[in-house]
């Protein structure tokens, strides 16, 4: 059955000497791996819509294994990504987070609309680092993780000054600190933009200017967290901390 939707491509994988199996992230199906039979030929139809990134329509034959792309029509190719190594990383992490973190066929609309608007942002001009934060906080909630941000995770109390605790699964307040003496202290610019990026709507975000001392708080927090709760390990995070370490020494 022919169908059409509305996809990103999130991965792709060589197949053959022409042939390439790509993985769609969709509106209307969630996550589906197509095979694009010739993609690989320098004149087929169906390399450009092909490409890592690209945003578009896709008309695939749909059956019980893997779909046929039978066509495409590109709606962004991002190209201002592809020509930027640094940004090609950090959009690359947000879909391989993206890739990693779902279940194949299972319809989410809001995770589409997410992963789009982080890449249209990266490719608008804003921070990437900001930007994947954003994307990683917001992940949370579909990969079953929760942190407490609210409130002290020990006594329940919005009122304090709050470190965060990885052992407790969020925020505590001062009069809690005892109870992991592993904290980490953070700032209240950091505490504030933990929950504004695990609650606010991405698509309300404007011109967001964040200081290094609290960028290096947040991703402290943040991959902590993943690495005790999430059990994921991704090449593309590896590859962003290389990155990151280069660009320090330049």
């Amino acid at each position: 059955m022919l169908e059409k939707c509305e996809g990103i491509v999130i991965r792709t994988i060589n197949y053959g000497e022409t042939n390439k199996v790509i993985t769609l992230f969709t509106r209307e199906w969630g996550k589906v791996g197509v095979m694009a039979r010739g993609a690989k030929k320098p004149n087929s139809r169906l390399s450009a819509v092909t490409q890592p990134f690209t945003y578009g329509y896709f008309l695939v034959q749909r059956g019980k294994g893997l779909g046929g792309l039978q066509q495409g029509d590109v709606i962004q190719s991002m190209r201002s990504i592809k020509e930027d190594i640094f940004l090609t990383a950090y959009a690359s992490y947000i879909l391989d987070l993206a890739d990693k973190g779902t279940d194949e066929r299972k319809p989410n609309p809001y995770l589409f609309e997410l992963i789009l608007q982080s890449i249209n942002l990266i490719s608008e001009g804003y921070d990437p680092e900001i930007i994947i934060n954003i994307f990683e906080m917001k992940m949370l909630d579909q990969l079953g993780l929760n942190p407490i941000l609210d409130q002290c995770a020990v006594c329940k109390s919005a009122d304090g000054e709050f470190s965060f605790s990885i052992r407790e699964g969020g925020l505590i307040c001062h009069r809690c600190l005892e109870k992991d003496p592993y904290h980490y202290k953070i700032s209240p610019a950091t505490v504030k933009l933990l929950r504004v990026f695990y609650y606010f709507d991405l698509s309300r975000l404007g011109n967001i200017s964040v200081k290094d001392t609290t960028k290096e708080e947040l991703k402290k927090i943040i991959t902590a967290y993943y690495d005790e709760y999430a059990g994921l390990n991704l090449k593309t995070k590896r590859f962003l901390n290389q990155m990151s370490k280069f660009k320090d020494l330049m």
